[in-house]
């Protein structure tokens, strides 16, 4: 059996644009690791230095990017989530200028978890205190491809994907993105041991980890029907949208939604928004980047009842 293709963590940027040069090339349909840097560059590694221990980290570093061979403009690169691992820590800190609470802090904080359980991943959590105990949930927070255009830095989502923070990307889910430039430019990095919705404090439980992905290409009509970027996750599909605030972000994730449902069912606007008020429901991602982000779920079962199957 031939070995795994595997980007390390070397191969980091703060920015996914066209322009960057492959770190990888793979076949439509490989299997590839990539090893990611947490949020801070790996470089908050003790509580006492908050600020960490590098002059110049890069905020967000994405991993890759990677060329996917056949990737064309117009195309939807389709990725399966098999595994996230783990680094046996993770770290959180305050902030002073962003986040909901950023005034309650007039200096930075860092506080390191030890990541407790089996290797594998399989029951691990950490001792927030004495009285508890919680359960991980790992997620990926950046994953992109190169977007149109001028490049967009890592800390900020957009329509290429990028810093969603969306916490359903996940093992066992799959992400479809746009491909937008020749071999599509696949990166990732910022994963979170654990995340609630919105990232109020500015930050999950950020760590270091590898992800192992499956990468695909969807062409033609059935790439130019999936709203990205579009999720699907333990039986439900996500539109994911980011905007400037979050009611611009929500009313673009519920049309999103909405036009999909439409084709997908073969529904016209009154049955397929009778559909979204019974059915969708629309959670926040984030609040705290450039941009904020609001999904938009429907249970796929009931698409399936109209005969609709996902590329």
């Amino acid at each position: 059996m031939a070995d795994i293709l595997t980007i390390t963590s070397e191969h980091v940027s703060g920015i996914l644009t066209k322009n960057a040069a492959p770190a990888a090339f793979c076949r439509n349909g490989d299997t590839v690791v990539f090893e990611t840097r947490d949020c801070y560059d790996d470089a908050v590694v003790s509580e006492e230095r908050p600020l960490g221990d590098k002059t110049n980290p890069i905020e967000n570093p994405a991993t890759g990017p990677l060329y996917v061979e056949g990737a064309q403009p117009g195309d939807v690169l389709k990725v399966e989530i098999l595994d996230i691992r783990l680094r046996d820590w993770g770290v959180m800190r305050s902030s002073t200028m962003c986040g909901v609470f950023h005034e309650d802090f007039t200096e930075r904080t860092a506080r390191i978890f030890p990541i407790c359980g089996e290797a594998d991943g399989s029951g691990q959590y950490i001792v927030f205190d004495g009285c508890l105990n919680i359960p991980l949930d790992p997620m990926i927070g950046v994953i992109g491809t190169a977007p149109v255009g001028e490049g967009v830095t890592t800390d900020t989502p957009h329509s290429h994907g990028g810093n969603m923070d969306c916490h359903k990307i996940m093992k066992g889910s799959t992400l479809y993105l746009p491909v937008n430039t020749p071999g599509a430019l696949l990166s990732m990095g910022d994963l979170h041991a654990l995340m609630g919705d919105g990232e109020v404090f500015i930050c999950g439980l950020e760590i270091a980890g590898r992800v192992t992905v499956r990468v695909s290409v969807v062409r033609g009509a059935k790439a130019a029907a999936l709203p990205t970027p579009f999720l699907f996750c333990r039986g439900r599909v996500m539109t994911i949208q980011s905007a400037a605030t979050l009611d611009a972000a929500g009313d673009a994730a519920a049309r999103a939604m909405k036009e999909f449902v439409k084709k997908a069912a073969g529904k016209d606007n009154f049955e397929a928004g009778l559909l979204m008020s019974l059915l969708s429901d629309m959670a926040v991602c984030q609040v705290v980047d450039p941009l904020k982000t609001v999904r938009v779920e429907f249970p796929f079962d009931v698409l399936e009842k109209y005969g609709y199957r996902l590329p």
